[in-house]
């Protein structure tokens, strides 16, 4: 396992955390970075100057600037960067790729316009489909990169390639699981988002714990119901990508949508939470990325809808907690029935 080589793409938070886990396993790392601040720190320190400042890493992680220097040669690429970057970033690291080498996406969301999963991102790409995978579950970077106990699911488009990753990512303290539903685990990273969102905002308002629990029990319907639709199994949702992460998005004092819907509930904006952070919080885009798509199939997510309303709308946060609790009441399972006509 150690002469795996690892190449991880994006020195962020989540990114740095996946350093840490796989360098603490022996596998020489290199993390790509695209700052110089960052990448000499932690060549000089050992430690990221932005994010999880207080982690130490490995002797056999070491950062650069250059993309080449970062994928030649490495048995697998994880790509840590933001939904929206991950096209971009994938066109300029493809020539130095190996043929077959798999690419693993961290990120939580659908590309804007097209509205594809990050794995159909790569694989267009790479033109290598089978190779193209994802790491979803619930995982606080900050606890990742502590050794904190965790579970996580990998999705790969090859049943093969699954295997093969989950060996490379477990560790005593990071259970891996595989999943063949590549569309149900990506779909679930997605949509979880504004549902944490949602919470925020109701934690913001200043609304309790039926509120919040309501909030995600019926956010966890909506994109399950989305889901099926999609082909994903409906399953997954009550797995790690889906219940799992759920929980964890909408409760943790480490999740930034959680964060930034109880900043904008309390005042503040989109562009204010992010100088205060200096972090991006996938679910303000995914609040549009997935309303659109369940539009484009005809799929109702209420809960979508009025986040989208409060983030660009200016619909103010108790009005659309009234819009919700208005609505013409349905059977609770409405939409999510497993058995066919």
């Amino acid at each position: 396992m150690n002469n795996i080589r690892a190449s991880v793409i994006g020195a962020g938070s989540w990114g740095t955390a996946v350093a840490v886990l796989l360098g603490t396993k022996g596998l020489p790392t290199t993390l790509w970075a695209r700052s110089d601040e960052v990448a000499q720190g932690i060549q000089q320190d050992r430690r990221n100057p932005r994010y999880l400042k207080d982690v130490e890493l490995p002797a056999s992680v070491w950062a650069t600037t250059d993309l080449e220097e970062a994928v030649a040669g490495a048995d697998v690429i994880v790509v840590a960067t933001p939904s929206q970057g991950v096209r971009d970033i994938a066109e300029r690291f493809a020539p130095f790729r190996k043929a077959g080498v798999p690419v693993v996406s961290l990120a939580k969301g659908l590309e804007r316009g097209s509205l594809l999963r990050m794995t159909e991102v790569l694989a267009e790409v790479t033109g290598e489909r089978g190779a193209m995978a994802t790491l979803s579950g619930p995982n606080h970077a900050e606890e990742v990169s502590r050794g904190i106990p965790s579970t996580t699911v990998v999705a790969a488009n090859d049943p093969e390639v699954g295997v093969r990753l989950r060996e490379i990512f477990l560790t005593p303290t990071f259970r891996v699981y595989t999943n063949n539903d590549v569309v149900g685990v990506e779909l679930c990273g997605a949509s979880k988002n504004v549902v944490a969102l949602a919470a925020g905002i109701s934690d913001g308002i200043g609304y309790g714990d039926n509120t919040k629990a309501s909030l995600m029990t019926r956010g966890l319907a909506e994109m399950s119901r989305l889901g099926r639709h999609l082909g994903a199994n409906p399953l997954t949702y009550m797995g790690l990508a889906g219940m799992g992460d759920l929980i964890a998005t909408c409760t943790s004092r480490y999740s930034r949508n959680r964060a930034l819907g109880e900043h904008v509930a309390t005042g503040g904006s989109m562009d204010t939470y992010y100088q205060k952070t200096h972090m991006v919080a996938e679910g303000a885009i995914s609040a549009v990325t997935v309303d659109e798509l369940a539009a484009r199939h005809g799929v109702e997510l209420p809960i979508t809808y009025q986040v989208r309303s409060v983030l660009y709308e200016g619909v103010a946060p108790a009005s659309a907690v009234d819009a919700l609790m208005t609505r013409t009441a349905t059977d609770e399972l409405h939409g999510m029935d497993l058995v066919e006509d």
